[in-house]
């Protein structure tokens, strides 16, 4: 067979496309070889398709396309046009405007990953022009700027979110992550605070720090959540509803990470958390609407406010090693797991968006787990 090239193409009605062989054959209508199409889809981008038997089979799928593409609304057209020819930069900006769950701080994350890591590299890109190779050079990009393995899956996962957006909408036509190996941050090693840790650091403490202690050793709450501590909020004796948090920034309540407004969560309450609520409540009090912690020169706790006694307390309580309030947290998970309580609740009681975050941070926190189900699985034999 001769080197393949492309034959004159048959045209349609006007809008309709056309459809040709890439074969050298003499007489093409009976060449075994398949037929290709050539069209413009919604936002006007040339497109070729290949592997159609027959003639009729090509004009059929034309007409198709042609039918869907008139059938379309006018202004959805023209939308898919607008956002194919927009820069990336003017696109993500829209796209974080219109993501009205994010929490401010989220907002102030996603902004800080854009400007750091992804509109330096692709700001001025049209959108209709990603591909899976763009976004493998972009990848490789981050590895020859020896950018870190957690910076690098949080600016892959802010550009996936808004290149899939502007693909849903239409401006992009082929799927820019086909095929694509995303970086994989694996957590290092947590370092968890023993019992005895924190307990020497709450004997220590403020007794507005030792109620943050509490809640986030004891019901894995996030620094923020701590803050917006409420005694309306414990819905049972032994549940606590976290339904917001205080921005350690501005200082202002906030909805929780990953939920919408009005979206809450609940956790296990143990007795010990329980009680130290109502005990800085008989000693403190409340404000009318339930709130515990109520600094005097400003409505609510603040990040600031936290480093500098959490730093105070290590120092009075001579702990050395280096853990922050964050290790918290950790302990709340490494309580819950080496007592055998499902990792899909713990990643559920402590907000995770995404299960396999918390199955890879704490995987070696499981005791046992395959030793386990091996004797589990003999018992059954």
């Amino acid at each position: 067979m001769g080197q393949e090239t492309r034959t004159l193409a048959t045209q349609l009605i006007r809008g309709m496309g056309s459809f040709f062989k890439l074969c050298a054959c003499s007489r093409q209508s009976r060449c075994p070889h398949p037929y290709t199409i050539r069209y413009r889809d919604a936002t006007g981008r040339q497109v070729e398709e290949t592997g159609y038997s027959t003639q009729p089979d090509a004009v059929e799928q034309l007409a198709k396309i042609y039918t869907e593409k008139r059938d379309i609304p006018r202004q959805q057209a023209d939308l898919k046009r607008q956002i194919a020819k927009q820069r990336f930069g003017e696109y993500a900006s829209s796209w974080l405007a219109r993501q009205r769950h994010y929490a401010p701080s989220s907002v102030r994350s996603v902004n800080q990953v854009l400007n750091s890591q992804v509109l330096p590299t692709l700001e001025s890109r049209r959108m209709n022009s990603f591909t899976s190779t763009v976004v493998e050079d972009f990848i490789m990009s981050m590895e020859e700027r020896s950018v870190g393995l957690d910076a690098q899956q949080n600016a892959f996962d802010t550009l996936k979110k808004i290149l899939l957006d502007a693909r849903r909408r239409g401006g992009i036509t082929d799927d820019p992550f086909d095929g694509v190996i995303p970086p994989e941050y694996i957590p290092r090693k947590i370092t968890i605070p023993t019992l005895d840790e924190i307990h020497h650091l709450k004997e220590v403490s403020s007794d507005e720090l030792r109620v943050i202690i509490d809640l986030m050793s004891g019901c894995g709450h996030r620094n923020g959540e701590a803050y917006a501590a409420n005694l309306e909020r414990m819905v049972a004796d032994d549940v606590y509803r976290i339904t917001e948090q205080i921005d350690g920034t501005t200082r202002q309540r906030a909805r929780l990470k990953h939920r919408k407004p009005g979206e809450f969560r609940e956790t296990p309450m143990p007795s010990t958390v329980r009680e130290s609520l109502l005990r800085y409540e008989q000693g403190h009090g409340a404000d009318l609407n339930g709130y515990l912690l109520r600094p005097q020169r400003s409505p609510y706790w603040a990040h600031t406010t936290l480093e500098y006694q959490w730093s105070a307390a290590k120092k009075r309580a001579s702990i050395t090693r280096k853990f922050t309030t964050y290790s918290l947290r950790h302990f709340f998970a490494s309580n819950c797991l080496s007592r055998g309580i499902p990792v899909t609740d713990v990643a559920e009681w402590m907000g995770h968006k995404n299960i396999n975050m918390t199955f890879k941070i704490y995987r070696h926190l499981m005791p046992a787990s395959i030793g386990r189900a091996a004797k589990l699985l003999n018992e059954g034999l």
